[in-house]
């Protein structure tokens, strides 16, 4: 996406999944995080982040996250109708 490699990316939902190791607390790289999500906001992109060290013990918890996420992002943007 422009400059940068995303890990995941739902066109549909504007979404981009980020799955965030340890290297992501070092040095210069909480910054870099930060401008390259601001980058993508700008697009209209939301940026989802998850820790790798949570995978192990809460993945059903983030797959379900990921798909509520995209889903709510997916959903018309406007006025609901309600039908019967």
């Amino acid at each position: 996406m422009g400059p940068y490699v995303l890990d995941f990316y739902c066109v549909k939902a504007h979404l981009a999944i980020e799955l965030d190791g340890i290297s992501h607390d070092m040095e210069t790289r909480p910054l870099r995080d930060a401008r390259r999500d601001a980058w993508l906001k700008e697009r209209g992109i939301t940026v989802l982040r998850i820790p790798v060290s949570e995978l192990p013990r809460e993945i059903d918890e983030t797959a379900d996250a990921i798909v509520r996420m995209a889903v709510e992002l997916s959903a018309p943007r406007g006025r609901w109708i309600k039908t019967k």
